[in-house]
């Protein structure tokens, strides 16, 4: 066999062991077979090339290091070591039958070198991403997989070092190269990997959750933006203005056109990463007039993003909710109250745009639904596919959307939905349950396009005295403007088509308010 020009190093490369610095050595030098047993032969001027994948994700579980700090983490271990070679980033991709293919080609395109097969060997451990280069035909060495090195201790992989970094076990710092323990405490990596771990909230994709259509969801978004701009926006004191769960800025880029704001620092934060990614496409192809504005990926449930007492004005909508929802409930949103009064300026304010539960949650109501404009069921359906969940639900009738709700919104919320069927003939069904879970039925039905999402989600933990208390006793006084609305769109075009609400006596009864606005202002002397 030829001996080889390249060693194609493909992987994440959060870090760098001494056992792969070792075994390249030992690559270079002809020292090591393949997976086959057949020895490879290295030129005089073999190198390896560091292919970085997934470059372009960060700040998650599967990816807590940026690309820019991995490469050059890379770059930092091979000069030190005099290891010859390259170091090249490939971006994030979802998983694909070409992958393997799809890395060849970036990393062959960016060194503007031939990375044939007749002269390129693949070091690769995990053996079936390693069969996916074979079928290729490149040769494969198995680097800690190596069956020479097994039963070694100095054989963890890279990610067992980074999740021993992760729950505080400095063992990591023995199977690290010492280069890269070093750059781990220069930029506080260790730090960042392990509150990233600890996060409750986020998914290991940086997201609140993998059911949700990010298409549809930032969509809607920058649709309702300027609807949602004149709620909020003559509420907001320019300065420094931070929208917390911004999404793709739509917010921020009306703020952006508003002159009151056009001398204002406006920074954009949140949890999901597709989002953010928009954002920031939008913000290169120069969608925002105020150059000054900034998104940042954090969870500030978790994380003191702003300094104290330096926030003017921060805005969140359709947010807190989420936060009940897929944290620890009430007491998660305590703390996030806490966390805003914390950074804002005495005077500054933070005004809240969000659903809201009826003031009578307990009270027993009737529901009486449409049972023939869509499909009926007998029995709630097995859904946790979400485009199947999107199809099926689509189909039904509203009658049997509280069937599946009564199914799905427990199992996926935690809620202890309560709810009894009176009676159903072919045109209408009647239910009933108290006003809060008809209110989070009422309020849900409608978002097939994510509906296992909204399942996760609920809307009603908090009435308009609880958010009063709430505000009060994170140290906010509560301005005149706040109040609790009634979305009346919601009602004549969701609610009253299909739905009936009455007492148990039959008595009609009127929507309750399905939203809020606060105004919360910390007060000038505290």
């Amino acid at each position: 066999m030829p001996a080889f020009t390249h060693v194609l190093f493909p992987g994440r490369h959060h870090c760098v062991t001494r056992f792969q610095v070792d075994y390249l050595r030992a690559l270079l030098a002809g020292e090591c077979r393949d997976i086959d047993g057949e020895p490879l032969s290295a030129a005089d001027d073999a190198g390896v090339v560091w292919a970085i994948t997934s470059a372009s994700h960060a700040h998650t579980r599967r990816n807590p290091i940026p690309g820019s700090r991995r490469q050059g983490l890379v770059e930092r271990v091979c000069a030190v070591e005099s290891l010859p070679g390259w170091v090249v980033a490939v971006p994030d991709v979802p998983a694909h039958p070409r992958f393997a293919e799809l890395v060849v080609t970036s990393a062959a395109t960016e060194l503007a070198a031939s990375l044939d097969p007749a002269t390129t060997i693949v070091a690769c451990s995990t053996l079936t991403v390693a069969a996916e280069y074979a079928a290729l035909g490149y040769r494969i060495a198995a680097v800690e997989a190596d069956p020479a090195w097994h039963g070694e201790e100095s054989n963890a992989r890279p990610w067992d070092v980074v999740e021993a970094c992760a729950r505080g076990d400095q063992t990591w710092r023995e199977l690290a190269h010492p280069e890269t323990v070093a750059y781990f405490d220069r930029y506080r990596l260790a730090d960042d990997i392990a509150a990233l771990f600890a996060d409750p909230v986020v998914s290991d994709e940086g997201d609140l959750t993998t059911t949700r259509d990010y298409r549809t969801y930032a969509t809607s978004f920058e649709s309702a933006s300027e609807r949602k701009w004149g709620i909020v926006g003559g509420h907001l004191r320019p300065g420094r203005v931070v929208d917390i769960g911004c999404a793709t800025g739509g917010l921020l880029e009306q703020a952006a056109q508003d002159p009151a704001f056009f001398e204002s620092d406006l920074f954009g934060i949140d949890v999901a990463r597709p989002l953010l990614a928009e954002a920031e496409h939008r913000k290169e192809a120069g969608v925002f007039a105020n150059p000054n504005i900034w998104f940042l990926h954090a969870n500030v449930l978790t994380t003191e993003v702003m300094a104290p007492r330096s926030v003017d004005s921060t805005v969140t909508v359709a947010l807190t909710h989420e936060i009940c929802s897929y944290g620890d409930g009430v007491a998660d949103l305590e703390t996030f109250a806490r966390r805003i009064h914390a950074h804002t300026r005495p005077g500054g304010v933070w005004v809240n745009s969000d659903v809201l539960g009826p003031a009578d949650p307990e009270r027993v109501v009737r529901l009486r639904l449409r049972a023939d404009d869509g499909e009926n069921l007998d029995a709630p359906l097995d859904l946790d596919d979400a485009r199947e969940a999107t199809e099926r639900v689509a189909a039904l009738s509203t009658h049997a959307r509280l069937v599946q709700f009564g199914h799905d919104f427990p199992r996926l919320s935690g809620a202890a939905f309560e709810s009894r069927l009176l009676d159903v003939d072919r045109s209408s069904a009647t239910w009933e349950l108290p006003l809060r879970w008809a209110m989070e039925f009422m309020t849900r039905k409608d978002y097939t396009d994510n509906w296992l999402s909204e399942c996760h989600e609920r809307f009603c933990d908090l009435t308009y005295a609880g958010w009063r208390r709430l505000l009060t006793d994170a140290g906010f006084e509560l301005d005149a403007a706040s109040q609790p609305v009634r979305n009346d769109w919601l009602v004549e075009h969701r609610f009253d088509p299909v739905a009936e609400l009455t007492d148990p006596d039959g008595h009609r009864l009127e929507w309750p308010e399905t939203h809020v606005l606060t105004v919360a202002r910390r007060p000038v002397g505290s």
